[in-house]
């Protein structure tokens, strides 16, 4: 659960994380909490990013998704979508996430949609339009990340190549 090997890169990102000896599919992957919620990134790029959730699991007392959930899943496909765009010198530290939930959902896959609004040299905004299985829209939500310059502390916490998904 939460895996990430299909994910969808761009030759070039993939080219410039492997330079550097990091996991590029760990690095961008849901990470421990996305994988406790069975997230799955599907494609990623800085001009968009994909992931499905599924529900079970993820619903509050009565049987719908949790909006935390849908939370949870807008962050991490914007977060994604920042550090694409900030290269890997810079990391993405959420600053700001607004969510609208439309609809409940009670059962399958609800799959998440990034695309930018604004992507600056310090701060990066995606929108992020989470779908039930008939396309119908369970939420609307904005991220906005800080881009800040990768520290010794924050290089010691990424996923070294060859370490696998999730290592």
């Amino acid at each position: 659960m939460g895996e990430q090997q299909h994910v969808k890169f761009p030759q070039e990102v993939i080219e410039e994380y492997a330079a550097l000896g990091v996991d590029l599919p760990a690095l961008f992957s849901a990470g421990h909490l996305g994988n406790r919620m069975g997230l799955q990134i599907l494609e990623a790029s800085a001009e968009r990013v994909v992931g499905t959730m599924p529900v079970e699991g993820n619903t509050q007392p009565y049987g719908l998704l949790h909006g935390g959930a849908s939370a949870v899943l807008a962050e991490t496909l914007g977060s994604i979508g920042s550090m694409l765009h900030g290269g890997a010198s810079r990391i993405a530290v959420g600053v700001d996430l607004n969510c609208t939930h439309h609809r409940g959902v009670r059962s399958g896959l609800v799959t998440g949609v990034a695309t930018p609004v604004h992507r600056g040299r310090s701060t990066a905004t995606y929108e992020v339009v989470i779908s039930d299985e008939q396309d119908r829209r369970v939420c609307s939500a904005r991220l906005t990340c800080l881009l800040r310059e990768v520290t010794e502390k924050d290089a010691g916490n990424l996923p070294a190549a060859g370490a696998g998904a999730g290592a």
